[in-house]
């Protein structure tokens, strides 16, 4: 029954990262610095957590009166915690290596890094709460994640080679990051009808489309990137 609990949680992040690798088929990063994004991805879970538990013990919660504290909560704690938590590693970890090569670098250790953040929280959440919520974030959360995290990397992507904008298309990605997921969350912690849940999961429907067009373009950019003598 552990087993098939822990596989629950896992399969998913695993899963998103093993199609971005293999959608980054021209110039694939070395499989040790992958991993080691992923595993930095898990360990990135103890900021956003120390700063939610500093929230929680401040009395600010996900379950406040009124939507003006919810929307801080959702944006300000959570998703600008968890974001920034897994944009410190993108940035300082992914960021300088010399591996990264190509524009669509920055969307492959951008989601290794938030797919170890996803599965890391799924796996606290499906053992709390059971198998059925492991399948429903199956394709939900973790994919919205990996959603988050394809936008931050698709700016990431760009500010490594234009420098000269490199400042405001880094902020760009987190900021993007952050909105989608304060959103996403926003209305699930409002969630309280049908109309609701809905909005929550259009900005899912949204985040995801948006991380489907940046992955073409990323795509095509590095294709012509590798061209170039």
């Amino acid at each position: 029954m552990i087993l098939h609990i822990l596989a629950i949680a896992v399969a998913p992040g695993v899963a998103i990262s093993l199609l971005i690798y293999f959608l980054d088929s021209r110039d694939r990063e070395p499989a040790r610095l992958l991993i080691r994004a992923f595993l930095l991805g898990v360990l990135s879970v103890s900021f956003p957590l120390a700063v939610q538990i500093f929230a929680a013990s401040r009395g600010w919660t996900a379950s406040m009166p009124g939507l003006l504290n919810t929307a801080i909560y959702a944006f300000g704690v959570v998703g600008l915690s968890e974001e920034l938590g897994k944009f410190l590693v993108l940035r300082f970890y992914a960021y300088p290596k010399a591996e990264f090569d190509e524009p669509f670098d920055g969307i492959v250790y951008s989601v290794m890094i938030g797919m170890g953040f996803a599965t890391a929280e799924n796996i606290t959440y499906v053992a709390q709460y059971g198998i059925g919520t492991g399948l429903v974030r199956m394709f939900t959360s973790v994919p919205a994640h990996a959603a988050f995290a394809v936008l931050m990397g698709y700016y990431t992507g760009l500010a490594k080679f234009i420098p000269q904008h490199r400042g405001t298309l880094l902020i760009t990605g987190l900021f993007w990051a952050v909105l989608f997921h304060g959103a996403y969350d926003f209305f699930l912690f409002i969630g309280d009808s049908v109309y609701l849940m809905l909005a929550s999961l259009l900005c899912f429907y949204i985040a995801v489309r948006l991380s489907i067009r940046a992955i073409k373009h990323q795509r095509e950019i590095s294709r012509r990137w590798n061209k170039e003598p």
